[in-house]
């Protein structure tokens, strides 16, 4: 019953967005501007997803590194697959499943494997901040009201902070393990034994996924490979709204890839609503784009972004005896491995 109501919950919230999106929008001048959209730079964007995929798997080999040997693959196929359940699924599922279906296949811990996904998005925040301090403090936004880009910098500067403040306290956990561990299991004082037991492995096993924290060879690769994954991404985005005839400077879309962030974490299936209204929003905003143009380009970003990972991951699932049915499961699966339960 529970799942039922989250279901028709987040349901209800993409339709919602979804319909704020479209309310400005006349569908058939939307139509128009998407027929004659470039589709030379819209194959671009679409051929700049294979390859963002590609360097996403080999960024991921180098954080998982200290925990165990893992081949590329396999981080390949967990990746995809993970980006398609988060499609297709609401609460970015794929970021429960991908972790659990490498360490299923390589043998490693579950839970120090999820903890490598919570460090890649502390990776990725850093990144995406860094892009958008270089569109903010650049000299790219000059022509920017700055009622506009004042709040951009501070958000910039606030949310840099604090994921560097996330990246110390990762490192305090990673340096640590055993004395993590031992502080939890000390709950049991006030929580039942076998919880406070199930929480001390938890948190042993979590602190020892962030051991490249520790490593600083593999982690500065896994941050020198994460500035190419998000210039490509934000190359992508700038692709697609050069098809659309919008006019924006190339580094104008790191300010719209960070926007597309915050649209994403809206907890829709495929980020369907979050992700069209905040590319809406960045380029109708700040680029002075027409609303029947960015609604048009949001729409085939979307697209270009979601739908091929989507049918390559379903095709590797159908390879490996999965269905998109057996996706709800699985994920549920994943969650009781990677939980602290007894």
């Amino acid at each position: 019953m529970r799942t039922h109501l989250r279901t028709g919950l987040v349901s209800l919230l993409a339709l919602g967005l979804f319909g704020w999106f479209l309310r400005n929008a006349n569908l058939g001048n939307v139509w128009s501007s998407v027929r004659s959209a470039r589709m030379e730079w819209l194959a671009v964007a679409v051929g700049l997803v294979g390859v963002t995929y590609w360097a996403r798997a080999v960024r991921w080999q180098y954080l998982l590194g200290p925990i165990g040997p893992t081949r590329f693959r396999t981080a390949f196929r967990a990746t995809v697959i993970g980006f398609a359940a988060s499609f297709l699924l609401p609460a970015r599922a794929g970021d429960v499943l991908r972790p659990y279906l490498l360490a299923r296949q390589e043998g490693l811990s579950a839970s120090a494997t999820f903890a490598t996904i919570v460090l890649e998005r502390v990776l990725d925040m850093i990144t995406v901040l860094v892009l958008l301090a270089v569109y903010a403090w650049g000299g790219a936004a000059r022509g920017v009201a700055i009622t506009l880009l004042q709040p951009v910098q501070l958000s910039a500067a606030v949310g840099g902070a604090a994921a560097l403040g996330l990246l110390a306290l990762m490192f305090l956990l990673a340096s640590h393990p055993e004395r993590v561990g031992t502080l939890v299991l000390g709950m049991n004082r006030v929580l039942p034994h076998r919880l406070a037991d199930a929480l001390a492995r938890f948190a042993l096993a979590f602190s020892q996924g962030l051991a490249v924290v520790r490593s600083p060879r593999p982690l500065v690769a896994a941050l020198a490979w994460s500035l190419p994954i998000w210039v490509l991404i934000a190359f992508q985005a700038w692709c697609v709204t050069h098809a659309f005839g919008i006019s924006m400077p190339l580094v104008g879309a790191f300010l719209v890839q960070a926007l597309l962030v915050i649209g994403v974490a809206v907890p829709t299936p495929g980020a369907v609503g979050g992700f069209h209204e905040a590319y809406r929003f960045a380029v109708t905003t700040f680029f002075g784009a027409s609303n029947d143009a960015a609604v048009g380009a949001a729409l085939v970003l979307h697209a270009v972004s979601f739908v091929p990972v989507t049918l390559v991951g379903l095709w590797f699932m159908a390879r490996d005896g999965m269905s998109v049915f057996g996706l709800k499961s699985l994920t549920r699966v994943a969650h009781e491995a990677e939980a602290p339960l007894p």
